[in-house]
C-alpha cells in the first residue's frame, strides 16, 4: 500500500487518467477501492466523531459538517476487514447517497488513504464475480483493471443503504 501527504492527495484529485467516468480511488489494506467522483462531497483528516450509543462498530459516530449531521462508517470494518489504528493518512470520504424516494444524504467513510482519480469507460467495468449467497457482492458496481492494478468500484446507494445498517446493528 502506497500512503500519500496531504500534497500527494490534492495532486490526486486534481488529476485524471483516461477517458470515461471518473473514479475516486482510496486504500483498505492492500486493496484499491472506487467511488464515483461526481458523488464525492468533500474529503477530510480524520479529527474524531461523536459516539452514538446502540450503533454497529464500524458506525464511528456522527461528524457536524457545517450544521449537517454525517454519519460516519469505518469502511474497513464495514466489509470485516481487522480494524487498524488511524493514521495522518487516514482520510473521511463524505459520499452523496441516494436513499428510498431518491432522497440524498452525506455519509463519510474513513479509508486508509486515497489514492488516485481514474477515468474508467463504463465498458471496461467488469461485473463482480458470483459467489452464490453465502458473500454478498451486491455494492460492487464492478471491477476494472487499471494498469497492473484491480480496482473494485463500490455502488455507494447500495453500501450504505439505510436498510443495509438498519439490518446489522446492534
Amino acid at each position: 500500500m502506497s500512503e500519500m501527504s496531504a500534497s500527494q492527495q490534492d495532486a490526486a484529485l486534481q488529476g485524471t487518467v483516461g477517458e470515461g467516468d471518473q473514479y475516486l480511488t482510496f486504500n483498505l489494506g492492500d486493496e484499491e477501492y472506487g467511488v464515483d467522483i461526481l458523488r464525492v462531497q468533500e474529503i477530510k483528516g480524520w479529527s474524531g466523531a461523536t459516539p452514538i450509543p446502540n450503533t454497529p462498530d464500524y458506525v464511528k459516530g456522527v461528524i457536524n459538517m457545517r450544521g449537517t449531521i454525517v454519519p460516519v462508517i469505518d469502511l474497513r470494518e464495514r466489509f470485516g476487514m481487522p480494524s487498524r489504528e488511524y493514521t495522518q493518512f487516514t482520510v473521511v470520504v463524505l459520499v452523496r447517497v441516494l436513499g428510498p424516494g431518491d432522497k440524498e444524504r452525506i455519509m463519510g467513510l474513513v479509508v486508509d488513504a486515497l489514492s488516485e482519480v481514474y477515468g474508467i469507460p463504463e465498458d471496461e467495468l467488469r461485473p463482480p464475480p458470483e459467489f452464490g449467497s453465502i458473500i454478498r457482492t451486491d455494492f460492487i458496481r464492478g471491477l476494472a483493471q487499471v494498469d497492473e492494478k484491480m480496482i473494485i468500484v463500490l455502488d455507494a446507494d447500495r453500501l450504505l443503504a439505510e436498510e443495509e445498517l438498519a439490518t446489522e446493528s446492534v
